[in-house]
């Protein structure tokens, strides 16, 4: 376990609320904490237990708080360090002061997810481990949070250990082979050995990326916009999905002129949706840059969903949309079925080329469980399974799992090639070294000091 000074933070949001944590954490933790606490010493109390007392000023000892103080004693703590939480009431001047206090009497502000760093460097758990906290706590449907939950017990690191062990084995056999030729109780190492070994880490990592998309998208959303004409019901099927008047609804054209951003669970995957102002031609000025907004938005969305009127014809706008999403994850929404058609869905369906249509009337709540069917079968092929263990989320992880494949794949080139072993064995060991990067043992430590900046204060 490593020597650091004891840091301290605010666990909790900031906020009113019952219950407020400040943390500490480090060798002089029990110590600070019985500096601003009277009640049992706390510094020769059972670990993991919890006590009820005050907090004083330093001076005057006039009290501050009621408090209930955790004392849980390293290593059996999530830092391997002395940790305490101090449990006060949840308002604002009460959980600032108690913080003052401990960095009073000498410990030092903790700095974005410096607890969960210590954890790392600590050896608690590694760097991928550490990753799935902060998932944890983005998590917003149940599926994103079991897919967390699973990193952080450790499924992905003890695959991506499984991995690394057998290419570091082919690696020594090889070595071996090239530094004593002369041992003859050691398998010889040939081209297509080598190849056999290489081809079964390869299959695994395969695997793992073929789920990628699929994780990918449970951590961090399926960034959606709804587009279409001014009056189509853009703002309607936001505030349906949502279940909240979140949007404006008028009968005016163009009320809507700014992006609206909401996150939906549709099931089990969570959609951020973006209203966007109507595509058209204007010369509102703030309209227009509410246009102009939705189309950068549009570039970037992974799903667009396309809301057309029934009542009314297809119009050249209508077509330039169907035209413009083309290439594009689509699903076409044709609303107001509850009035008379004289939209041509036969046109549509030919315009759009196969993608998904669905029919909705948004005010009578009609269509709505179609729509999710239809996202449904376009990102998980009808589903997702909560209780597959291999989804791999994070775009880091991913990247170096692609890099790692396609350092094997150069191996394999090259054993095609009937290069010399010792030339193979270069891209085998780049593929080791690029998986030890994902759990944290080939990593710099500047990508350390980079991930855990993303943390929130306290964890």
């Amino acid at each position: 376990m490593m020597e650091l000074d004891t840091i301290a933070a605010i666990s909790t949001p900031l906020g009113e609320g019952a219950i407020a944590i400040v943390r500490l954490s480090g060798d002089k933790a029990l110590a600070i904490a019985n500096k601003m606490y009277r009640g049992k010493d706390l510094t020769v109390v059972d670990s993991h237990t919890i006590h009820y007392g005050r907090i004083v000023e330093p001076e005057t000892e006039e009290m501050i708080e009621e408090v209930m103080v955790s004392v849980m004693r390293g290593p059996r703590t999530f830092t391997r360090e002395d940790v305490v939480e101090i449990n006060c009431h949840g308002g604002l001047a009460s959980v600032n002061r108690l913080l003052t206090l401990a960095l009073y009497h000498g410990a030092r502000l903790a700095e974005p997810g410096e607890f969960t760093k210590r954890a790392f460097l600590n050896g608690r758990i590694d760097l991928s481990q550490a990753e799935a906290v902060m998932d944890l706590i983005r998590a917003k449907t149940d599926k994103a949070m079991h897919v967390a939950v699973r990193q952080l017990d450790g499924k992905l690191s003890k695959f991506i250990t499984r991995l690394r062990q057998q290419l570091i084995e082919t690696v020594a056999h090889v070595e071996v082979n090239i530094d004593y030729p002369e041992y003859d109780d050691v398998e010889e190492m040939t081209l297509n050995l080598l190849n056999e070994r290489i081809t079964l880490v390869s299959e695994e990592i395969t695997k793992l990326l073929a789920m990628a998309r699929q994780g990918k998208i449970l951590r961090e959303g399926i960034s959606t916009a709804i587009i279409g004409r001014p009056n189509v019901g853009k703002s309607s099927l936001l505030n349906a999905l949502v279940q909240e008047n979140k949007a404006i609804v008028t009968d005016i054209p163009g009320t809507t002129r700014d992006i609206i951003e909401e996150y939906v669970n549709v099931r089990g995957v969570p959609l951020r949706l973006v209203d966007t102002a109507g595509i058209r031609e204007t010369e509102d000025l703030v309209e227009k840059i509410g246009v102009e907004r939705s189309r950068q938005v549009l570039n970037e969305a992974d799903l667009i969903l396309l809301v057309l009127n029934n009542n009314e014809p297809l119009t050249d706008e209508d077509r330039q949309l169907l035209e413009i999403v083309q290439d594009m994850e689509v699903i076409v929404l044709i609303n107001k079925t509850d009035l008379d058609a004289t939209l041509d869905h036969d046109e549509v369906k030919r315009l759009i080329d196969g993608k998904p249509v669905v029919t909705t009337s948004l005010i009578e709540e009609e269509g709505i469980d179609q729509l999710e069917e239809a996202i449904a079968d376009t990102f998980f092929t009808g589903g997702i399974e909560s209780s597959d263990l291999s989804y791999v989320s994070n775009a880091r992880h991913i990247q170096l799992l692609n890099q790692a494949k396609q350092s094997l794949v150069e191996a394999t080139f090259a054993i095609e090639s009937e290069m010399p072993l010792d030339l193979i064995q270069i891209d085998v060991t780049r593929a080791w070294e690029l998986l030890g990067e994902i759990i944290g043992d080939t990593v710099q430590d500047s990508l350390i000091d980079q991930l855990f900046s993303q943390f929130c204060l306290g964890k």
